[in-house]
C-alpha cells in the first residue's frame, strides 16, 4: 500500500473558482468525455464560481 503524502483532498484552496477557470474546466470535461454531467467536477466548479460575488 502507498503512503499518503500527508495532503488532503478537501483543504482549502488559495485561489478562488473564477468563472472563466469553470468553464475552461467544464469545455476540457465536455471533449474529452463528450458531456458534463451535473455531478462532475467540472459541474461542481461551476457551481463554485456562481456561488462567489465579485468573480465576473
Amino acid at each position: 500500500m502507498a503512503k499518503s503524502s500527508g495532503k488532503t483532498s478537501h483543504a482549502p484552496s488559495t485561489k478562488p473558482m473564477t468563472p472563466d477557470r469553470a468553464s475552461a474546466i467544464q469545455r476540457a470535461t465536455a471533449k474529452t468525455q463528450g458531456q458534463v454531467t451535473k455531478n462532475s467536477f467540472a459541474a461542481r466548479a461551476m457551481r463554485a464560481a456562481a456561488k462567489k460575488p465579485g468573480h465576473s
